[in-house]
């Protein structure tokens, strides 16, 4: 009996500790958004290719691996829940980024008035863009991955995870660069037409996103199998 409540209570104390993660994560995506960077690498049958993207974009797919490990060790609603958590914590930063940014900094604030707004003045069509496309996409990851684990039995992990992570991830990123681009919150740059850097990002996401989501499967694989060692899950099982 002692047993069972002591892993009850390491099973929460584990969700609560993922869902940190995941929260932490999304929070600091739509803080560091208005950085953008640049990185060569090289694709098979493509060559070298330069990826051009906010770094935002670098704790964001962490998000998608912990509601795919959720998804397969506590179920759809848990997962659904720390989405929703996320939208709130989102939602909450944004308010205290804002009063923050409104109140005038003393004249010996090592962070001007300009320079703080310059870093964190989060623009409200990025941020209604960026929260719309979380939404969207995070709810077709949950939904998806479940889809593709009935259909395998629970079988194929490898597959319901890059399957659900790269359709979510496309659905995300065409959905907040079209809401940006419909405000005019992006700046077009020199030799570019709207349509042509549109592309351009779209791809560059999605494509990282994409790496990044088979890079992260045997990430998956391996908190997975340690989760359900310790908690003793048969192959399919969820923790209620």
């Amino acid at each position: 009996m002692n047993n069972s409540i002591d892993n009850k209570k390491s099973a929460e104390s584990l969700y609560l500790i993922l869902a940190s993660v995941f929260v932490a994560s999304l929070v600091s995506c739509n803080l560091i958004f208005q950085k953008f960077f640049t990185l060569d690498i090289w694709i098979p049958f493509i060559g070298n290719y330069t990826f051009e993207q906010s770094v935002g974009l670098l704790p964001y797919p962490v998000t998608f691996l912990v509601t795919d490990i959720i998804s397969e060790v506590y179920g759809q609603k848990r997962a659904n829940k720390v989405v929703t958590s996320g939208l709130f914590a989102s939602l909450f930063m944004l308010i205290v980024v804002t009063i923050s940014d409104m109140v005038q900094a003393t004249v010996w604030s090592p962070v001007d008035n300009q320079t703080f707004s310059k870093v964190f003045g989060l623009s409200g069509a990025a941020v209604f863009a960026s929260m719309m496309a979380y939404l969207i996409a995070q709810y077709i990851d949950v939904r998806v991955f479940h889809f593709w684990k009935r259909l395998t039995n629970g079988k194929h992990l490898w597959l319901r995870n890059n399957a659900s992570t790269m359709f979510s991830q496309f659905i995300d990123t065409f959905s907040v660069l079209f809401l940006l681009f419909s405000f005019d919150a992006i700046q077009i740059p020199e030799g570019f037409t709207e349509a042509q850097f549109f592309v351009q990002l779209l791809i560059n996401g999605f494509l990282f996103k994409v790496f990044f989501a088979a890079f992260d499967t045997p990430i998956a694989y391996a908190l997975i199998y340690f989760i359900r060692k310790k908690f003793g899950l048969k192959f399919g099982e969820e923790i209620h």
